[in-house]
């Protein structure tokens, strides 16, 4: 059975976005950006792979889940498939047809279609976000792996952005770089 993954960067005080939606406050270093490549090379944007020349398939991923207001940062930056690498899935009840010929629509019950998803055969699935669709999906996330920055913002968008489940998690990795970002990997406990 393939996992999902809630990979997400975030605040000290559990945002992860502005209340606009902008993320650009958090930090990013040369060895930011290596950790990443080194170890999750397919969360980043096919543009990005492209910029920082990865070429890695990688071995965690072959599939991405996001929600549509996180989906569209791609196509309103001018990349309309923005995980050309992986499969795309948007969850969006606004959207009557899928955004692009690349991109797959979840239109309605994006649990069912998250444990369809687990139960094919394939390597993991990144649930890029947003809060409330990870809230949504928050009993089928089986890792998180948290980008934590040490900045604090004082509102915005929380990491679940809606009630879930009481869940305990433990701590299976953690590794800080230079600037301070700790990612820290959770498997549920028990």
């Amino acid at each position: 059975m393939r996992t999902l993954t809630y990979f997400v960067a975030v605040t000290l005080d559990g945002f992860i976005a502005a209340p606009d939606g902008s993320f650009d406050f958090f930090p990013l270093s040369d060895e930011y950006h290596q950790h990443v490549v080194e170890h999750y090379p397919e969360t980043l944007p096919s543009h990005v792979r492209a910029a920082l020349g990865v070429t890695a398939i990688g071995t965690r991923f072959d599939t991405v889940v996001s929600g549509f207001a996180t989906y569209d940062i791609g196509p309103r930056a001018g990349f309309p498939s923005p995980y050309s690498h992986l499969r795309q899935y948007v969850v969006s009840t606004r959207l009557a047809e899928p955004p692009h010929p690349d991109v797959r629509l979840i239109g309605s019950d994006p649990v069912a279609a998250v444990r369809a998803l687990k139960a094919e055969e394939g390597k993991g699935i990144y649930l890029c976000g947003g809060g409330r669709l990870a809230a949504t999906l928050a009993p089928e996330i089986d890792e998180l792996v948290v980008k934590r920055s040490p900045i604090t913002i004082g509102a915005g968008i929380p990491m679940f952005a809606g009630p879930v489940p009481r869940q305990q998690w433990r701590l299976a990795d953690s590794h800080t770089i230079d600037i301070g970002v700790t990612f820290a990997t959770y498997h549920p406990a028990g």
